[in-house]
């Protein structure tokens, strides 16, 4: 007996090329007899949002060569792809004729902005759209001609937003009964939706999206509104990894990771799902899995809400590092025990927009220090020294400053709160790989330790680290 709802969705490099979307029309071909209603969920082809983007904001400038490129780009990558994937010439015509029309679209919308000068959100998020709305046809046409009946569906007429243009925000209501008023029909013909990552629309119909993880998202918001059995998410490797392989050559698949552990891995830097992507999954009890477009049959990382340290697991779970931070700092012994003090400092750094992912304090407030991106580091301190101007005068704060760039490295440890020596041993692995740790943050979340290094120790560190992600030996 086939089971209920599968929402599958593949990313940028599982639609890259002619090769990849054949892999997607294998996966399809095989999920199809194993489930009893199937969607689609695509991002643009690999590239293709970037250049929209990049094309659009070039033309506010007045500049229209981008412009050019990325057009005849688009026609270049995407009649490939139909010439390529689709044999029957009235169905390939059919296909092209649509695709025609989209990047028509892009063009029309590109001058507009080069006429105007000006890029607004709501057209950003107009010309971004695209990229989507092609793959979704040609990978339609793409799995119709391989006996898979498959209709492209824009996701404007099933996820309802509101007009917060770059990163709009669903309407659950609303979508729920889009959705499936929209794809109703086409499941009681056995069609496969394929339907456009990334996007929405307001109630008025206007163009919006997601903002970043926003195909993930996508597919776990239409998981939610067709209460899926399970929502999948192909990506070119097999499923999240204990640390980026870049930095350390055994890093190896996690079997399964919590909402909370994805959620550290994702906040420092870790290329994994964005948390509020699969928070309405989690939420929803949907199991949801991360799989790899280029090896189908590896398991993968399975998504739960909650997973304890397992007998056998190493001390942490996984590392990930970010790079582009520096430490700031404020010192001075007049700081000490003056009320409100760290409400000013973090409520002037938010009016800059620069985002803090890590702080630690000395007692009694004698120095309190936080990371920020790099290019915020300038605009940080001038705002800060503006804002605490007569306590610098008055010497109760001694100086203001930055360090140069640092990496903030992060250990996922399950159970941390029921373990023992767990920071022990890794401040014992870094003595050992001969780290200097420049700051420490621990304490607020139960899942997890950030430390901050130099950049010249990073790999240093992550090597370290890792190795604590092996399994222990029964005497441990």
């Amino acid at each position: 007996m086939k089971q209920s709802t599968l929402i599958m969705k593949f990313g940028g490099t599982s639609v890259g090329s002619i090769e990849a979307i054949r892999q997607v029309i294998g996966i399809a071909s095989s999920a199809v007899k194993e489930w009893r209603e199937v969607v689609i969920v695509s991002s643009a082809f690999a590239g293709v949002t970037s250049a929209l983007l990049a094309s659009a904001v070039d033309a506010a400038r007045g500049v229209d060569t981008t412009l050019n490129e990325t057009w005849q780009m688009l026609i270049r990558r995407h009649r490939e792809a139909v010439d390529q994937l689709v044999q029957d010439s009235q169905r390939r015509s059919a296909a092209w004729l649509e695709i025609n029309a989209l990047i028509e679209e892009f063009v029309n919308l590109g001058h507009a902005i080069l006429v105007l000068g000006e890029a607004t959100p709501r057209a950003l998020d107009a010309v971004a759209a695209l990229g989507e709305r092609l793959a979704v046809r040609v990978l339609a046409a793409a799995l119709t001609d391989a006996g898979i009946p498959a209709a492209a569906v824009d996701a404007t007429q099933l996820i309802i937003t509101n007009d917060h243009y770059q990163a709009a925000v669903p309407d659950m209501s609303l979508s729920v009964l889009q959705t499936r008023q929209m794809l109703g029909p086409l499941f009681a013909g056995q069609i496969l939706p394929v339907v456009t990552g990334f996007i929405g629309a307001t109630a008025d119909g206007v163009t919006t999206t997601l903002g970043r993880g926003g195909s993930d998202y996508s597919a776990a918001l239409l998981g939610v509104a067709l209460e899926a059995g399970e929502v999948w998410i192909w990506t070119d490797v097999d499923g999240v990894m204990t640390a980026d392989p870049r930095l350390a050559r055994d890093a190896r698949t996690i079997t399964s990771l919590s909402y909370r552990e994805v959620a550290e891995l994702a906040y420092f830097g870790a290329k994994v799902l964005h948390p509020k992507t699969i928070r309405p999954v989690i939420e929803a009890d949907i199991q949801l899995r991360v799989l790899n477009t280029f090896n189908p049959s590896h398991p993968g990382t399975c998504l739960t809400a909650d997973h304890e340290a397992l007998p056998g697991e190493g001390i942490i779970k996984a590392v990930t590092a970010i790079r582009g931070v520096q430490l700031v700092t404020l010192e001075g012994r007049g700081m000490l025990g003056v009320p409100g003090v760290a409400a000013r400092i973090f409520s002037t750094v938010a009016n800059t927009g620069a985002t803090v992912p890590l702080i630690t304090e000395a007692s009694s407030e004698q120095s309190i220090t936080f990371a920020v991106p790099m290019e915020y580091t300038r605009q940080v301190l001038k705002v800060l020294e503006h804002e605490m101007r007569q306590e610098i005068m008055d010497r109760n704060i001694d100086r203001v400053w930055a360090t140069e760039e640092v990496v903030i490295v992060t250990a996922v440890c399950p159970g941390m709160r029921q373990r023992l020596g767990v920071a022990g041993k890794m401040f014992g692995a870094m003595a050992e790989a001969q780290v200097n740790v420049l700051a420490i943050a621990h304490g607020s979340s139960e899942v997890s330790i950030s430390i901050v290094v130099s950049v010249a120790d990073m790999e240093a560190t992550v090597a370290a680290l890792h190795h604590l992600t092996q399994p222990l030996n029964g005497d441990d």
